[in-house]
C-alpha cells in the first residue's frame, strides 16, 4: 500500500510539472494602465482564443493517451519538457489509427479513414494541418523536432494493411507488422528527444518487435471474445491449435505451449534490445522505457504458465508507475 501511494505521489509531481507550462502567465500591473483601443481588444480576444484552443488541442491527445495508452501515458510523464507534449501528440495519432481497425464495420470506411491521414500528413508536412487535435499538435512537433516523414508514412501503411483482417501466417510476418508501426514511434521518439544514434535504432527496433508481440498477446482475450484470433499460425499449427480453441479460451497445454513460444521471441527482442545498453547514448533511455511494461507482462504470464486468458493479466500494476520512475531515475532501460 505504501508503494502505491508513494507511486501517486511521484506521478502526481510529474503531473503536475506536465501542465505547469501551461498555465497563464500575469501581466505586470504597469502594463494594464495603458491606452486602450477597439484593435487591442481584438487582438487580446484572438490571442485569447488561439491559446484556449492550443490546450483544448494538448488536453485532447493527453486525454486520449491516458484512457487508450496508459503505460505510453506514464511513459510520455518521464520525459523532458521539451518533448513531453510531442510524445503525446506522437502516441494520440497511434492510438487514432489503432482504434480504426476496431471502430469500423467495413473495410471500406476504415480505408476512408486512413486516406483521411494520409492526407493530414501532407497537410501536415506542407503547413496546412486540418483543424484536427491530433492533426495539429502532430504538426507542431513535426515543425519542432523536424521528424522524419518516413515513419509517419509507415505507420498509417501498415495499419491500413492490417485492416485485412486475419491472422498473421508467421511469427515473422508479426515481427514485421510490430517492425512498421511499433518501432517506428520509438523511432521518432528518438528525433522528438534529438537522438541520431545508429546503436539506439537497433535497440529501437528490437523493442518495437518486442511491443508488437506482447500488445498481439494482450488483446488475444478480447479479439477471441469477438471471435477474432491473430496470433501466429505457423506457430498454432505446431502445437496443432486451432482458432476455434483461442475463441472457446482453453487452457490446455498446447495452447500455453503457443503464447510461450510467442511470449520467448518478445523476450529475445527485449534482451537484444538491451544489449545495447552501454552502447546507446543516456539521453535515449527515456524513450525506452516502455520496456518496463513489456517486462511486467511478460513476467505476469510467465508466473501464470502462459495462460494468456488468466483475469489478472487484464489488471493494471499499481507498482508500475513506481518502477517506471525508478528505472527512470537510474536512467537505464
Amino acid at each position: 500500500m505504501a508503494a502505491c501511494v508513494s507511486s501517486s505521489k511521484i506521478f502526481l509531481t510529474l503531473r503536475g510539472s506536465l501542465f505547469a507550462s501551461h498555465r497563464k502567465t500575469l501581466l505586470p500591473a504597469a502594463s494594464l494602465v495603458q491606452t486602450w483601443s477597439p484593435a487591442d481588444s481584438r487582438r487580446n480576444a484572438s490571442t485569447h482564443a488561439s491559446n484556449t484552443e492550443s490546450k483544448n488541442n494538448e488536453t485532447y491527445c493527453i486525454d486520449l493517451v491516458r484512457t487508450r495508452d496508459y503505460e505510453g501515458f506514464l511513459c510520455s510523464l518521464l520525459l523532458p519538457a521539451e518533448a513531453r507534449g510531442s510524445s503525446f501528440a506522437l502516441r494520440a495519432f497511434n492510438v487514432e489509427l489503432a482504434q480504426i481497425k476496431d471502430s469500423v464495420s467495413q473495410k471500406t470506411i476504415g480505408l476512408m479513414r486512413m486516406q483521411f491521414w494520409k492526407k493530414t500528413l501532407e497537410d501536415i508536412y506542407n503547413d496546412d494541418p486540418p483543424p484536427q487535435p491530433v492533426a495539429i499538435e502532430l504538426w507542431k512537433a513535426v515543425n519542432k523536432h523536424k521528424l522524419t516523414k518516413r515513419w509517419f508514412s509507415r505507420i498509417i501503411e501498415e495499419r491500413e494493411k492490417d485492416l485485412n483482417d486475419r491472422a498473421y501466417q508467421n511469427i515473422q510476418e508479426l515481427e514485421s507488422y510490430a517492425e512498421n508501426v511499433q518501432s517506428s514511434l520509438v523511432y521518432l521518439m528518438l528525433e522528438a528527444l534529438g537522438i541520431k544514434d545508429v546503436h539506439a535504432d537497433h535497440a529501437a527496433s528490437h523493442i518495437g518487435k518486442a511491443q508488437g508481440i506482447v500488445t498481439c498477446l494482450r488483446a488475444t482475450p478480447y479479439n477471441s471474445s469477438r471471435r477474432k484470433v491473430y496470433l501466429p499460425m505457423d506457430i498454432c499449427m505446431l502445437h496443432s491449435v486451432s482458432q476455434e480453441d483461442f475463441m472457446r479460451g482453453s487452457r490446455e497445454t498446447n495452447v500455453r505451449n503457443v503464447i510461450f513460444d510467442i511470449a520467448s521471441q518478445a523476450h529475445v527482442h527485449l534482451q537484444h534490445a538491451r544489449s545495447f545498453n552501454k552502447s546507446v547514448p543516456p539521453k535515449a533511455a527515456p524513450a525506452f522505457m516502455l520496456t518496463v511494461g513489456l517486462e511486467d507482462y511478460l513476467d505476469k504470464v510467465r508466473k501464470l504458465d502462459f495462460d494468456v486468458f488468466h483475469p489478472s493479466l487484464q489488471k493494471r500494476n499499481p507498482l508500475l508507475p513506481i518502477n517506471l520512475y525508478i528505472r527512470s531515475w537510474k536512467n537505464t532501460y
